[in-house]
């Protein structure tokens, strides 16, 4: 398995490119932007992008959904509570983002649902807070975090939909549990490095306390 973490668009998110060489099978975490530039990655590793996974509805992370979907066929695949956000992103903030409205979902997903990739199984964590959708995807050793815990941060919880209270109980009961090597690859890169460890949040991160 290798993972490409990515900085694309305006607000510094983090796309991910994971594939299993062995298959040629990959999948790409919120394309959010500078598509040309994730399909070259997966062409030079030799592997094909099946699955767009998008860890919430938010446009800044969706914005790339269609042209990936264009050029590779690749399936949408979204938490089935924020679906609906794909398709229904205001006018005004797609262009404030530069950003298309996404496909419509191929496929949802539920907390405890798994997504199979050649030789790689994603395991969905729904972690709602940031949004109602949102999720964490987990593989031994690595969490892609989303908007729901970043490098000694968290996502904001005042967007519709939105809330502390909730957040707070996702991060503590399903996150912290995680072994504490678990490398954690956040949504954006807002922090002083852009991975950590769940065992350095616990001990770190301001909001965790």
């Amino acid at each position: 398995m290798f993972i490409e973490q990515r900085q694309v668009g305006q607000m510094a998110v983090f796309a991910y490119l994971i594939g299993d060489e062995k298959s040629g099978d990959a999948l790409v975490i919120d394309p959010a932007a500078d598509t040309d530039a994730i399909l070259a990655a997966a062409e030079s590793r030799k592997v094909r992008i099946n699955y767009i996974v998008n860890t919430h509805g938010h446009v800044d992370h969706t914005g790339g959904n269609g042209d990936i979907k264009a050029k590779t066929g690749a399936k949408i695949i979204i938490h089935e509570e924020d679906a609906d956000m794909l398709v229904s992103t205001p006018t005004a903030m797609l262009r404030m983002f530069c950003a298309k409205q996404s496909p419509p979902a191929d496929q949802t997903v539920r907390d405890g649902d798994c997504i199979a990739l050649g030789g790689i199984s994603l395991r969905v964590i729904h972690t709602p807070g940031h949004s109602p959708g949102s999720i964490v995807l987990y593989t031994d050793g690595y969490a892609f975090t989303g908007d729901t815990l970043f490098v000694e941060a968290v996502g904001r919880t005042d967007l519709p939909g939105g809330s502390g209270e909730v957040m707070f109980d996702s991060i503590q009961r399903k996150l912290c549990t995680l072994p504490d090597e678990t490398v954690v690859l956040p949504g954006h890169n807002y922090g002083g490095t852009p991975t950590s460890t769940i065992g350095h949040e616990k001990k770190y991160n301001p909001f965790l306390g």
